[in-house]
């Protein structure tokens, strides 16, 4: 739980100081036992107030006056505002829920702050309605998926060559279960899965009872609906901070089997991510649970089974071709599949299509047909299919900084992982091992990062504009693009003090904005147009992980100011967003006009349900339960007053604000 963070009760400096923990657990005011009945409430509720007929109130409804809640002896309360409007619908919607016809909600629950709901929400509600298991109980809900549905109609779970327990586990499930219409396969190649596309197994363990159970894992939300790669690490520092060390562990069991069945940490566990990973965090995750876990014989053999899977995928992924570049000692992000991706939302591609369409007086999703069928062949979309396959495994789906051209690019974020990766074995030989552990030697891994620390020096760094830039192998130089991934030397602790302080500002007065952190400069994003439209991963889109590894990049090198003002920004877009859109909590932002309201590709995943969101985002969730942490007293008192940044630094809300208070 958030047992360390100060939190602030009350505006008033001398009022008391309570953990989030603590204020997770109180038990509300009870100062209005009525019960209040459910459903005539929440008809009316929505009849006067929801004007635009989403199901849900928010600021976009203007509601005005006060809605009378009558309780089951003929009391009333007037309700009014859009914050408490809103509650209210969410209250009667989750009593509705559970089967209730009537619940009693005291006026405090009403008048919750909407920092204090939201932290309760995150670690009451939505972590555990994010949580799935890959078993007879949890298939229900993780089978089905929206990106790329079987076209015999059947349910397919792939389970790997070699895990024999498992596939008769759940062959004999498929037989007792026939209304999943699930079909269990054994997993014996990476490719050619067209119309059979399926779910991939993850860990099982016995419990003490003696059922078989899967290794929960908690999935982003949404149309993303299986455990991700790089997410994972995000969520499961949330989870530490609300006290989930179990399902923690749990997530890093099931990335463990990834790596020893699949080869990699999957983009997530469906057949067609088989060919690519995500960014390397495992290590970083290990050394975030490592405090957690008391010296003994059990913590560190689990230790042990985690560093050994890192250090394998480190080898024969990370460090091996087609993704190092043997010239350079770097590496570079790949994927070893072939064409489209399937997961993708239909029209997706018509803007790289629809030349190739026209020419041949065909529409885009006709041309995309005759592609896959192999009627058309164009190399010039072969190349490009690689290199947007190459875009995925980065993570940062799609961003104009690769030029549809992910593989000619040695990234800084890549080798930042890779460097941080090399220091955390280290270090966690060093601290659980003595210094070694099956032929691995701490002193050989620190010589590795040092080695990778030269040559990204020599090839990342830009002294004269104080800027770490991706190196163009095409071209043989720096990219120049302005991103927000240039801060990840700072969080991988490679850069020099001097370089760190050049880079902070720097990358502050090209990225910092109303809301937090752009991805990308606008500057280097250049200009759109119909031909070039938005892609999510540029300005003026900021997304979590961004965030937080800023933050923990400005704190490893001591600019406190600049980490609150950020982690404010940040956690002030959330809050306002919660307050006046039915408690929004969503994938990403735009942190230029600090809104949820984003539409360039994909949209915005979480942003679309009626009455109350029981999910939030995975990482959003994670980088607010994060944030809370980082905020002064004073702070927290003008975050739950949902103040502005521009009236609690320096007055400014300008396009580029100052880089320090």
């Amino acid at each position: 739980m958030l047992a360390a963070l100060p939190f602030l009760l009350a505006v008033a400096a001398a009022a008391p100081v309570r953990s989030a923990s603590a204020l997770a657990a109180a038990p509300l005011a009870a100062d209005a036992d009525v019960p209040v009945p459910v459903a005539d409430n929440v008809s009316r509720l929505l009849r006067e107030f929801d004007v635009d007929d989403d199901s849900r109130i928010t600021v976009d409804d203007h509601p005005s006056g006060s809605f009378d809640l009558i309780d089951e002896q003929g009391g009333r309360r007037e309700v009014s505002g859009v914050y408490p409007l809103s509650v209210l619908l969410q209250e009667l919607s989750l009593a509705r829920d559970r089967g209730e016809k009537a619940v009693v909600l005291p006026p405090a629950r009403l008048d919750e702050n909407i920092v204090d709901r939201t932290h309760r929400m995150i670690s009451g509600l939505f972590w555990d309605s994010l949580t799935r298991r890959v078993d007879e109980e949890g298939l229900g809900r993780v089978l089905d998926d929206p990106k790329a549905a079987s076209a015999d109609g059947l349910r397919r779970l792939y389970v790997p060559a070699g895990d024999d327990g498992a596939l008769a586990y759940f062959r004999d499930v498929a037989r007792r279960r026939p209304e999943l219409k699930l079909a269990v396969e054994t997993l014996e190649h990476t490719g050619g899965f067209d119309g059979r596309q399926g779910l991939l197994s993850l860990a099982l363990k016995r419990m003490s009872d003696g059922r078989i159970a899967g290794e929960p894992f908690v999935v982003p939300g949404g149309r993303f609906n299986e455990m991700y790669g790089w997410d994972t690490h995000f969520i499961i520092l949330g989870l530490l901070e609300d006290g989930r060390l179990d399902l923690a562990r749990s997530m890093v069991d099931d990335q463990v089997y990834e790596i020893g069945h699949y080869g990699k940490i999957l983009n997530a566990n469906r057949t067609y991510y088989l060919t690519r990973s995500q960014p390397p965090l495992l290590t970083s995750t290990l050394a975030a649970i490592e405090p957690k876990l008391p010296p003994g014989p059990e913590n560190d053999a689990w230790l042990a089974r985690g560093l050994e899977a890192a250090i394998a995928e480190y080898r024969t992924v990370w460090t091996a071709r087609p993704r190092l570049v043997g010239s350079t000692g770097l590496s570079r992000y790949d994927d070893e599949g072939h064409g489209p991706c399937p997961e993708v939302e239909p029209g997706h591609y018509d803007p790289i299509l629809r030349p190739y369409a026209e020419k041949a007086g065909l529409t885009p999703d006709q041309y995309l047909a005759a592609y896959d069928s192999g009627t058309i062949k164009n190399p010039a979309l072969d190349a490009f299919f690689l290199q947007d396959r190459a875009e995925r495994e980065s993570g940062h789906d799609t961003t104009y900084r690769f030029d549809d051209r992910a593989t000619d690019f040695l990234t800084v974020d890549l080798n930042s992982l890779l460097y941080k990766t090399e220091t955390d074995v280290a270090d966690l030989l060093d601290k659980r091992f003595g210094g070694a552990l099956n032929g691995e030697s701490s002193s050989r891994w620190r010589a590795r990062a040092e080695a990778r620390k030269k040559r990204m020096n020599e090839l990342f760094w830009d002294a004269t504009r104080g800027l770490f830039f991706d190196y163009d192998l095409k071209n043989r130089r720096r990219s120049g693009y302005v991103s927000a991934t240039g801060l990840y030397p700072l969080w991988a602790g490679w850069a020099t003090p001097e370089q760190a302080a050049a880079a902070k500002t720097n990358s502050l007065r090209e990225l910092e904005r109303l809301g937090g952190l752009a991805a990308t400069a606008e500057s280097s994003r250049g200009p759109l147009s119909a031909e070039r439209p938005a892609r999510q991963w540029d300005y003026p889109y900021g997304w979590p992980p961004h965030q937080i590894l800023a933050w923990e990049g400005l704190a490893r090198y001591g600019f406190a100011d600049d980490e609150r003002r950020l982690a404010y920004r940040w956690l002030w877009t959330i809050v306002k967003n919660a307050r006046d859109y039915n408690g929004t909590v969503p994938e990403k932002y735009d942190v230029v006009k600090a809104s949820h309201q984003v539409f360039a590709e994909y949209g915005n995943v979480g942003t679309k349900f009626a009455y109350i969101t029981k999910e939030g985002f995975g990482w959003m969730n994670a980088s607010y339960e994060l944030g809370l942490k980082i905020l002064t007293p004073e702070l927290m008192a003008r975050l739950r007053s949902v103040e502005a940044p521009g009236r609690v630094f320096n007055g400014s809300t300008s396009a580029a604000p100052p880089s320090s208070p």
